[in-house]
């Protein structure tokens, strides 16, 4: 990839992605540069880093003038900096699709249509010696987006596809972050991934470039996998995720009087979180990570308690499906929480719902420890 320079930025400022998304490691906002006869820019970056971005390019191009703005996706964090640019490089002419022209035209105004080259599917740019091929990937994950393959050097420039959390100058393992990410930003719309992977299916592939992480070089296989397996909405390990709400810490001591169990019986996989207090989004992974869900909450005003609903609601916002799910409630009186956690995911495919659920009366008595090994029996089964 001697011809592929990166010229992307970090963000260390940044506390929170698209306003919900903890990234304690912040961001990266990839962008690349092609060097042929033509020079292709891949991508701008957010507004607040653009200084920082004109200055890697020059520093890349060491004095020669790109010819192209390549803008695969029009999400202010990959477009922010286009007007800079095409300030600076006035011969330059944006290539995109003719939906992302309109988002462009919205988000920055008019003047660009007549620097512009409009791509569709299976469209080509030649830089020279190298050449560009497009594929829309709409909703992947927003409607306008193109991936495209740089086929002499088979380097998928692949958007928000294959993105995690976490700036680039900072470690940590691929997988989490890029599950996080994944469920987070583009869980909803598995078909629409897993027809763009059919699409790159008959390529070959030596490198992905996303526009968030690392540039993926080895073993791409176990990333493709991946990609597939969260996709297709399936498991991707077998344990327990018990996500739960505890007001008087009753409902938590049940919870945790399970995992135990559960760990004595030998699944070695059992995550907890407390919603209240945990990151969301980190529990709206594991239940996608793992073939069990546990549900536990207290009735609440004749409800179930505001944590549990968002996160329910977070589940079949993103087609929750495919897994074996168990309820635990807590009730003084009245109690309803596991009738309305049912009715909650009665749209979402493919559930198992266990048969040994169970219902606290407030605090935990003998009958109930009888009843927590009895649902850990089942979970194990």
């Amino acid at each position: 990839m001697e011809n592929i320079k990166y010229i992307g930025v970090n963000d260390h400022e940044i506390d929170l992605f698209e306003g919900q998304y903890r990234v304690p490691n912040g961001m990266s906002y990839n962008s690349y540069a092609i060097i042929d006869s033509c020079v292709a820019i891949m991508d701008s970056v957010d507004l607040r880093f653009k200084d920082k971005w004109l200055e890697n390019i020059e520093n890349a191009l060491g004095g020669i003038e790109p010819s192209y703005l390549v803008v695969h996706h029009v999400e202010p964090d990959h477009s922010g900096s286009i007007v800079a640019f095409m300030k600076k490089y006035e011969n330059a002419k944006i290539v995109t699709s003719q939906r992302a022209l309109g988002m462009i035209k919205a988000f920055y105004g008019d003047g660009y249509e007549n620097r512009c080259v409009v791509i569709k599917e299976n469209d080509t740019l030649s830089l020279g010696k190298r050449e560009l091929r497009f594929f829309s990937a709409p909703m992947v994950h927003w409607p306008e987006v193109m991936v495209s393959y740089l086929s002499e050097d088979k380097v998928l420039f692949s958007a928000d596809g294959f993105g995690k959390f976490g700036a680039l100058d900072i470690e940590d393992e691929w997988a989490c972050e890029a599950r996080r990410y994944y469920f987070g930003i583009v869980g909803k719309y598995g078909a629409q991934v897993q027809a763009l992977l059919k699409k790159l299916s008959g390529l070959e592939i030596n490198a992905i470039c996303p526009l968030h992480g690392p540039v993926l070089r080895e073993n791409l296989g176990y990333y493709l996998d991946l990609y597939n397996t969260w996709s297709s909405y399936k498991p991707e390990k077998e344990g327990v995720l018990i996500a739960y709400t505890s007001v008087y810490g009753n409902t938590e001591k049940a919870v945790m009087i399970l995992k135990d169990m559960l760990l004595d019986m030998g699944l070695y996989e059992v995550s907890t979180c407390d919603l209240a207090r945990e990151d969301m989004h980190e529990a709206i992974e594991d239940a996608f990570k793992y073939d069990r869900l546990v549900l536990a909450t207290t009735t609440y005003n004749g409800d179930i308690f505001p944590f549990m609903r968002e996160f329910i609601n977070h589940l079949t916002e993103r087609n929750y499906q495919n897994r074996r799910v168990a309820f635990i409630e807590n009730g003084s009186w009245a109690p309803v929480a596991s009738k309305i956690m049912k009715s909650m995911l009665e749209g979402c495919k493919n559930l198992t719902i266990l048969d040994t659920g169970m219902t606290i009366m407030s605090s935990i008595n003998r009958e109930d420890l009888q009843n927590i090994k009895a649902l850990a029996r089942e979970l194990c089964k």
